[in-house]
């Protein structure tokens, strides 16, 4: 449960709730939250999850703050509803990758052409912006029947503890999830699975090749054999929205000096999965890829480790805040938004794994990760009004 006795921070500079939200992203953008669990030194989520709470404060929400890892937390902010109406989550993640190779300022946030500049604009404090601002119009007219909770979260840029300490405490009835999608409605994204194979090979002396056995060169037997099951999955049966899973291997590790023959390699490899597809059922693909070595190439042994996974997430596309976006968006955009899915990971599937309808719902614009990173200031805009009345008449 959250707690009984909310925190309420001093409120910030005076802002009017329906002022562009572009004034907000410039402030979200000017402090740095990179993640430290990405970046060493990373200022991670407090500074902007202490000025996100006090924004939110001040307009009348219930704040309460979840910090279960010291120094990453989490602002869940709350417009207590009347009751007998539907509770909307919207959720977006404060941390960002890193600063350091960022072509300019990167907390200085420039407007050129339509476009702001400048790391997280688009990955993802434009929807922190947009979902804040938006909250804040439709509860400035007055309580809804339903609550309304705004969810900044940490820590979705590795491990996502922000949004699984949030489920532990709060249930809702349905949630946006507002990361980039061009204004597109999002109902699916694929999962991953990471492994390490470790191939066993035998240490030995340069000019001994009798008593040595290669590892690295045994490694080179299944790295074949990975990209033959990356063609194989690519030419199976496809997802109507996500395509086939992938597979590639990500990092290889192996001898000591050029004189041994190396007694292990180790390689990690990463398989993106679609709905259907499970870490069990990824684990016997590959259990079965590498016991076919084992049988036919003389001194293969391997061992075979599961690391993090992430499911798969897809969207009821008759779920109610489903339609309920769908006709604001239409109606905002004159046309209807194009359904989309994303081949990235997003917290769309926990919240989804906790029994939560969802989608995913954001700005335009590009470069997440990228040296150079902007928002659309028009498609800004858009995602506000369009939040603003899927608020409404869903927590109606």
């Amino acid at each position: 449960m959250l707690p009984e006795t909310p925190t309420t921070p001093t409120a910030p500079d005076a802002l009017d709730p329906d002022d562009d939200p572009g004034g907000l992203l410039a402030r979200l953008i000017a402090i740095e939250s990179v993640n430290p669990d990405l970046v060493t030194g990373g200022a991670g989520e407090t500074a902007i999850a202490d000025f996100c709470g006090e924004w939110l404060a001040a307009r009348g929400f219930e704040l309460h703050r979840l910090e279960k890892r010291p120094g990453r937390p989490s602002i869940v902010a709350i417009a207590r509803g009347t009751g007998g109406g539907r509770s909307l989550m919207l959720n977006g993640h404060l941390d960002t990758v890193s600063i350091a190779d960022y072509d300019g300022d990167p907390l200085d946030p420039q407007v050129r052409d339509g476009r702001m500049y400048g790391r997280g604009t688009f990955d993802m404090k434009g929807g922190i912006a947009a979902m804040m601002v938006a909250a804040a119009r439709v509860t400035a007219r007055g309580p809804l029947r339903g609550d309304v909770i705004v969810a900044c979260v940490a820590d979705e840029e590795h491990g996502s503890s922000g949004t699984e300490e949030v489920l532990e405490s709060l249930t809702v009835d349905a949630a946006i999830v507002t990361e980039p999608s061009h204004l597109e409605v999002t109902l699916a994204h694929k999962g991953f699975v990471w492994f390490d194979v470790e191939i066993e090979g035998r240490a030995a002396h340069g000019s001994l090749p009798e008593l040595g056995i290669d590892a690295i060169a045994k490694a080179g037997h299944f790295l074949v054999a990975l990209e033959e099951l990356g063609q194989r999955l690519a030419q199976g049966p496809a997802h109507p929205l996500l395509g086939t899973g992938t597979v590639h291997a990500s990092v290889i590790h192996g001898g000591e000096e050029p004189s041994t023959y190396p007694a292990h390699c180790r390689i990690t490899l990463e398989r993106r999965t679609v709905p259907g597809e499970s870490p069990g059922s990824v684990e016997l693909e590959l259990t079965a890829v590498l016991d076919r070595l084992a049988a036919t190439v003389p001194d293969f042994r391997y061992r075979l480790t599961r690391g993090l996974h992430r499911e798969p997430f897809e969207a009821n596309p008759e779920a109610l805040v489903v339609r309920t976006l769908t006709r604001h968006a239409e109606q905002a955009l004159g046309r209807p938004p194009v359904v989309r899915a994303e081949p990235f990971w997003t917290d769309c599937a926990l919240l989804d794994r906790a029994g939560i309808p969802c989608l995913l719902f954001g700005v335009d614009g590009a470069g997440a990760h990228a040296a150079t990173e902007y928002v659309d200031l028009a498609s800004l805009g858009r995602l506000t009004d369009i939040l603003t009345s899927t608020i409404a008449d869903f927590c109606s």
